[in-house]
């Protein structure tokens, strides 16, 4: 291969590693950027919640979200630390490649030098000429003499090109070195701020732990509310069932069933019913995060939002029930289909029963838990069937 083509070659390698090396380095640092979101996100809503009341539940949740955030976040710096050693380990591969065909490039050169000197004193130059047997020799050896200086040319601006793309691989180089110092900087900075977060939340679980009693009491006292909430959604799901296949015809059946398809569709794909926020508590059992032992059993999820925050349907459907659960707020049930979402802990409620709604429509604000927490419980059901809400939900 001619230094020439290898030049192309590596120019090559270049360019569409570069290119796909940026894609990938743009990805990293875009996934940075929603982590360093959802951190501004859940310092608001733990700063809210130190606000109101000091050694909360609540305060313990957004903590440990915060944690969560700022271990995605230290996570998110450590690929972009991965991902720039193997653009550092690629670099120095091309630097070496056009480091050898430079050394080559200029062995050749000097040997094509040593030749022109010797080819340049007049005496050999004119003996070679017309020694030739023939004119059309003498032209030919003419013309050779011609092309081989312009030969030494392009070998001479080869070396050139070679040494101008090293330079500019040795620029970049340094340039990607900085961005990783910057980056192990970072990650120092952002590895003591786990460290202060997380000293921070074993002193609230100390503090927390004084207080068992309290918390065992309102614990019962959250189970009561949230068993007979459970009984009634369902007892009002089988009420809507019963009513509606003894109404059923063939355009509400047909209706029906296409509203149900739709749902099934978005799965994964749906809104989040508030706009900010985070599960505070998961769907299915879940162990207390201070209570040693104690098991809590979620038919939905918890989702820890900002005080007065506005909650909007899922998808299109209609409202069905809106019922008041003391302790827990108001309740909002909407029918799609076969399934049904159900909006609990809501004050200022803007729907009534037999209303069509839309995706995304306000249906009221989140009220404040026991403890002074704004929080949402949000549930999916499938008939009677719980399913589990982040399945649903359009992931964060």
């Amino acid at each position: 291969m001619t230094a020439g083509r290898i030049l192309l070659v590596c120019l090559l390698l270049i360019s569409v590693s570069g290119w796909a090396q940026k894609k990938n380095k743009n990805q990293l640092q875009k996934e940075k950027q929603q982590n360093l979101e959802k951190i501004r996100e859940v310092e608001k809503i733990l700063g809210e919640t130190a606000a109101l009341k000091k050694n909360t539940l609540g305060e313990l949740n957004a903590l440990n979200q915060r944690i969560i955030e700022q271990q995605n976040l230290i996570a998110s710096i450590n690929e972009e630390i991965k991902f720039l050693n193997s653009e550092i380990g690629e670099n120095n591969d091309i630097i070496q490649a056009l480091e050898e065909d430079l050394t080559k490039l200029k062995k050749e050169y000097a040997a094509m030098l040593f030749a022109a000197q010797k080819a340049n004193n007049s005496t050999t130059r004119l003996t070679f000429l017309f020694s030739a047997p023939s004119f059309d020799q003498f032209v030919m050896r003419l013309r050779y003499m011609d092309q081989y200086s312009e030969k030494r040319r392009l070998q001479a601006e080869a070396i050139t090109e070679v040494q101008d793309e090293l330079a500019g691989q040795v620029r970049e180089i340094e340039s990607i070195r900085e961005e990783k110092n910057q980056l192990l900087n970072q990650e120092l900075t952002e590895n003591q701020n786990l460290a202060d977060l997380k000293k921070k939340q074993n002193d609230l679980v100390k503090n927390l732990q004084r207080e068992e009693k309290k918390l065992r009491r309102d614990l019962e006292e959250t189970k009561k509310s949230v068993a007979a909430l459970d009984k009634k959604i369902n007892e009002l799901i089988r009420e809507e069932i019963e009513r509606e296949a003894a109404s059923a015809n063939a355009a509400s059946t047909k209706k029906n069933v296409e509203l149900s398809s739709n749902f099934e569709e978005n799965k994964s794909k749906l809104p989040w019913p508030v706009s900010s926020g985070f599960i505070s508590q998961k769907f299915g059992r879940n162990a207390h995060p201070v209570l040693k032992g104690i098991v809590l059993q979620n038919n939905g999820v918890n989702i820890q939002t900002k005080e007065n925050e506005k909650v909007r349907t899922v998808f299109e459907g209609e409202v069905r029930r809106v019922a008041f659960f003391p302790s827990l707020g108001t309740s909002v049930l909407i029918n799609h289909g076969d399934y049904f979402s159900v909006y609990t802990g809501l004050k200022d409620v803007y729907v009534k029963v037999g209303e069509k709604v839309m995706v995304n429509q306000e249906i009221g604000q989140v009220r404040e838990n026991q403890e002074g927490i704004p929080e949402l419980r949000f549930q999916i059901f499938r008939n009677n069937e719980p399913q589990d809400p982040q399945n649903w939900l359009r992931k964060q």
